[in-house]
């Protein structure tokens, strides 16, 4: 059963300066992690590592869809531990003086064998982490 992880935050900043800090990889590495090849654009790729809990994992990701200002989609993999492929989507919405950042994992089950560091938990309280502090620290600044 799916049933994918919601995270949302209301940031003092516009649309358009998230979109930003979420497409440009410049930006990128201030908030969120160091993705050298990654382009905002339909189907590109793009691969980082993250150290987490003792050990470097690889991310890979492929753009799926793209409006600028408002969603970016794409996969979310670790291709040197599973088959499993899930989607992360981030929507931005204006709202009173902000912007509402709505952030959706899903088909995280797909990692549930990988053990805590990748359990439902993990991401979302992850997720919180990367949103409503990294983030929302970096465009509030």
């Amino acid at each position: 059963m799916n049933t994918p992880i919601t995270v949302q935050y209301k940031l003092n900043a516009p649309a358009e300066k998230i979109w930003k800090a979420l497409t440009d990889k410049n930006e990128m590495k201030s908030w969120y992690f160091t993705i050298r090849d990654f382009e905002p654009e339909l189907g590109k790729e793009f691969d980082f590592y993250e150290s987490c809990d003792g050990g470097k994992y690889l991310h890979h990701g492929r753009i799926l869809e793209i409006i600028p200002n408002k969603k970016l989609k794409h996969s979310w993999a670790y291709p040197e531990l599973s088959d499993a492929v899930t989607t992360v989507t981030w929507e931005l919405e204006p709202e009173d003086n902000g912007t509402m950042v709505t952030l959706i994992h899903d088909h995280i089950e797909g990692f549930d064998s990988l053990g805590e560091t990748f359990s439902r938990t993990s991401f979302t309280e992850g997720w919180k982490s990367i949103i409503g502090q990294s983030l929302k620290e970096y465009l509030e600044k």
